[in-house]
């Protein structure tokens, strides 16, 4: 295989047309120069330049391969150009993927303050539930995805990076005119005999408020299920049932339910950013990365209990 460095060598002799002024402009010395064309021509079994007294000139070879090491280092330039674009963040472009309610809530200020800092990157946006989101970015589909974790249910990876952003409560979402909804703080145990409105039952955020219900000695009776929290929140409003509702989902509350937090604690989901591991990370990541974790901190600056 033709060397690299060994072209770029001959091709400044030829266009200077000495060992000499070829070493000067490659600062390299005249016996390197020579060591390189010589290199060149055991390669290539053939002899590239003809020696004169005052200079050198091309073979029919030499002529050949200079005019072929032109285009092919042209190229290599273009890629290190773009290459150094991206690693200074002036193109390429970031895949990122988001689960629907950080995606309403986290993500249109974090691409907004993103693509006002790096207008040059291609920025993308996909959505999904945690599970799909990590199996693609594990199989190279993604560079950084927003997840959220329960306890019990941690991502553990060694090709994945998790950044802990935020806790995101749930709070319980009851009809206004519900008995219950004049307690301030209610325990899960209190709404046992409930029928309750959740997530599809194979979501984390179902299974987890089935665990959570188990804990506190009961099991809940599923009425209905919906992904769509705005659904949720209509069928709690039509009095079919009860939910838990996650902070992040409740950025707009209607105004015929309750929401209310559970004592002593309520449950809790650990909203994380997850990148491949350092091999695999693109250099825009961790400029994303560090918008997301402002925002995250903005949002907990002026987080409040969800409006009533």
């Amino acid at each position: 295989m033709l060397n690299v460095v060994r072209l770029r060598v001959l091709k400044e002799v030829a266009y200077r047309g000495s060992f000499s002024a070829a070493a000067e402009a490659l600062s390299y010395t005249q016996s390197a120069v020579s060591q390189q064309i010589a290199a060149l021509e055991r390669e290539t079994e053939m002899a590239l330049l003809e020696r004169h007294p005052r200079g050198v000139s091309l073979t029919a070879a030499g002529q050949t391969l200079v005019s072929h090491a032109d285009g092919i280092l042209a190229r290599l330039d273009a890629a290190e150009a773009s290459l150094a674009a991206i690693a200074g963040l002036r193109g390429g472009r970031l895949r990122v993927a988001s689960f629907p309610t950080a995606g309403a809530t986290l993500m249109p200020l974090a691409i907004a303050t993103f693509s006002a800092s790096f207008p040059e990157i291609e920025l993308t946006l996909a959505e999904g539930e945690p599970e799909a989101i990590v199996a693609r970015l594990r199989a190279g589909e993604l560079d950084l995805a927003l997840l959220f974790e329960f306890a019990g249910e941690t991502l553990h990876s060694e090709d994945v990076t998790r950044t802990e952003l935020l806790e995101d409560p749930m709070y319980l979402a009851l009809p206004s005119a519900h008995p219950l909804a004049a307690k301030e703080r209610l325990r899960l145990s209190d709404l046992a005999a409930e029928a309750w409105v959740q997530t599809a039952s194979a979501s984390p955020c179902a299974r987890h408020v089935v665990r959570s219900c188990h804990a506190a000695g009961f099991e809940p009776n599923v009425a209905f299920e919906s992904d769509d929290y705005q659904t949720v929140q209509g069928l709690v409003a039509a009095g079919v049932g009860v939910a838990l509702i996650p902070e992040l989902a409740l950025s707009v509350v209607r105004d015929d339910i309750a929401i209310r937090a559970l004592s002593p604690a309520p449950p809790m989901r650990q909203v994380i950013a997850a990148t491949p591991a350092s091999a695999r990370l693109v250099p825009a990541a961790p400029a994303m990365l560090g918008v997301l974790e402002e925002a995250a901190r903005r949002y907990e600056t002026q987080r409040g209990r969800p409006a009533e």
